[in-house]
């Protein structure tokens, strides 16, 4: 696994356009690295709700912009394949520090195409962590912990994959190739048709999914897995 670098970032909020990285996480060769660092705008009240962590506790950090680590990051990606759950959100918040990823694992995206019948209600991290029932000794949102459960619940998703497919190559080429496409989803997790087919909404409330189309198109990004979904089930380009 010495190719994989399993990274969690901890963020001011949850908008991709305007937030910022607070702390990083990545283990990589089996040396785990996690620092603070002091970001250019407040940690929103919903985000030191979560992660327990206030502007007070890190304002005599440096920046990410100033700190060894950035350039760390930046050697090590240009070689070695990027894991992260919900991947893109944090490959967003290391482009706002100018970092690239080349290449990169979205275990979410992995979890979903797995389940085939929808049978996992949820798949954030923490609650992947208890349905599959990881054995990992770790709190909840703190980058460090969170690497931690991401690099069991990707070994548990590679042995699956490893019985569909005839070698490891084939397994890490079919991880890539889906992290990089869109999510086509088939159950409403949410509103007035929560457990119902997409298909099946499509029939009978159709209005109800192009509203929902709309909704998502307003958002500036994060939504392009519903946005492909909605289209797909409404038959619109």
């Amino acid at each position: 696994m010495d190719e994989f670098l399993f990274l969690d970032t901890e963020t001011t909020g949850n908008d991709f356009l305007k937030d910022r990285l607070f702390q990083v996480c990545y283990k990589h060769n089996g040396k785990l690295t996690a620092l603070y660092f002091k970001p250019p705008l407040p940690i929103s009240v919903k985000s030191q709700s979560i992660t327990h962590v206030t502007d007070k506790m890190i304002e005599d950090k440096e920046t990410f912009a100033d700190s060894s680590m950035k350039e760390e990051l930046r050697t090590l990606l240009t070689d070695h394949i990027l894991v992260a759950h919900n991947a893109v959100f944090d490959i967003t918040m290391l482009g706002h520090e100018g970092i690239i990823v080349p290449k990169f694992i979205c275990t979410l995206k992995i979890a979903r195409s797995l389940d085939k019948n929808s049978v996992i209600p949820e798949y954030n991290l923490q609650y992947l962590r208890y349905y599959l029932q990881l054995n990992i000794a770790a709190s909840a949102h703190d980058a460090k912990d969170d690497v931690l459960v991401l690099e069991a619940l990707f070994q548990r998703l590679y042995t699956k994959m490893l019985t569909l497919y005839k070698d490891r190559d084939s397994v890490i080429a079919e991880m890539i190739r889906i992290s990089l496409e869109p999510m086509l989803f088939t159950m409403l997790p949410f509103g007035k048709h929560k457990g119902k087919k997409i298909e099946e909404v499509a029939i009978s409330d159709r209005p109800y999914l192009e509203w929902l189309l709309e909704q998502k198109l307003q958002s500036p990004n994060g939504e392009e897995d519903w946005v492909h979904t909605l289209k797909h089930h409404l038959k619109v380009s």
